[in-house]
Parts: C-alpha cells; structure tokens; sequence
C-alpha cells in the first residue's frame, strides 16, 4: 500500500459561472480501520480562498500549519490577502522545497481571483502544478472522481446546480473507493457569500 493511500481521502474542486466548488470525504483511517468520521481535509486560507489536503493525513496538518504561517507573514508584510495563483506559488515552492524526503499530500487548491473569476488547481507531493479550467481532482478516489467529474460538469453553472453536481460527484465515487467516504463536506464559494454543508452518505 502506498503512504499517500493510508489515511484514504477524495478531493474535488470544480468551477462554475463566478463561483466554485470545493469539496472532501470526512473519513480518517489507518488503512482499512476507521479512526474518525469527521475528520476536516478542506482548510480555509481566506474568505475567497480554499486549501484541501488529502494523502498523509499528519503531513497534512503540518504543512497547513507551515502554509498559514507564510499566509499571515505575507499578510503583514503586504497588508492584502494572497491572490489564488499566488497561493498555488507558493505551495508549490514549499513542496519542492522538501522534494528529497516530502510531505505525503497531494494539495487542491480553490480560489476566486480579483476579477471574481474562479482559479482551481492541483500538484504532485514535490509541487508540479496542474491547472485546470474545469475540475480537479485528488485522493484515492481520484480515478471515480475523474470519471464522475468528466460526466456531470457543465460550462457556467450557478451555485446551486454546482453544488448538486459537485456532491453527487463526490459520493458516487467515494462508494467505489474502500479508503474514502463516511460523508462529505462541501464549500461553495461566491463573490458575496460562503456555503458550507454537510453531506450524508453511506456510513460503510
């Protein structure tokens, strides 16, 4: 079994008509034993941008610690908040910084840029960006996400059918995957608002 697959997690980021989608299974194991059923792999950087962390699951929380730290020394030293792509930047360097013994995460990254148009991308564990105009995905769901993701995405659409698209996405593929599941949790973002909900799924 691979280190990224011993916690198990599913990652989906998917984009819409100036707004996206962000969204993540809620289960923690080691391997095939359940540990938690509400374990957070989605972080919130600022009220436009979002950071999900699937792989590792103590790498994960440590490189989220170290990324909010050069978050708030950005913010001091700048007095504005990280534009997305900046962000992305920044993650990848942190990676490659440590790319001969790396943090086991693969980072998705979700954010509304200055002209409220939606950036989404994703990276290797030592930082090689991959940008996407539609959706990303990342976990050991990816496979099923990414054929689920391929189906349901339409160009433009509004928050709320994003939302519908987005979680049955996620809970149709985390039923094909054994390290992923017990639910979902789901951001959608807006220029003017935040939704953040709870997904119920199969609890198996």
């Amino acid at each position: 079994m691979s280190i990224f697959e011993y916690n198990g997690s599913a990652l989906v980021a998917m984009v819409g008509k100036n707004c996206f989608a962000i969204a993540s299974d809620r289960r923690l194991g080691v391997q095939l034993q359940t540990i938690a059923t509400d374990f957070q792999k989605i972080y919130k950087i600022h009220d436009r941008l979002y950071l999900g962390l699937s792989g590792l699951a103590t790498d994960a929380q440590t490189l989220y610690q170290r990324l909010v730290f050069r978050h708030k020394l950005y913010q001091l030293r700048e007095e504005r908040d990280m534009k997305p792509e900046t962000f992305a930047s920044l993650v990848s360097a942190v990676l490659y910084e440590k790319r001969f013994g790396p943090y086991f995460c693969q980072p998705v990254i979700a954010g509304l840029t200055d002209g409220d148009k939606p950036f989404i991308c994703t990276m290797d564990s030592i930082g090689a960006k991959e940008l996407a105009k539609d959706f990303v995905v990342a976990g050991t769901a990816s496979e099923s996400l990414y054929g689920a993701c391929e189906a349901m995405f339409k160009p433009d659409l509004e928050p709320e059918e994003l939302f519908e698209v987005v979680s049955q996405a996620l809970l149709s593929s985390v039923d094909r995957d054994c390290l992923s599941g017990w639910g979902g949790h789901v951001y959608v973002v807006t220029p003017t608002e935040v939704t953040e909900r709870i997904l119920k799924g199969r609890m198996d």
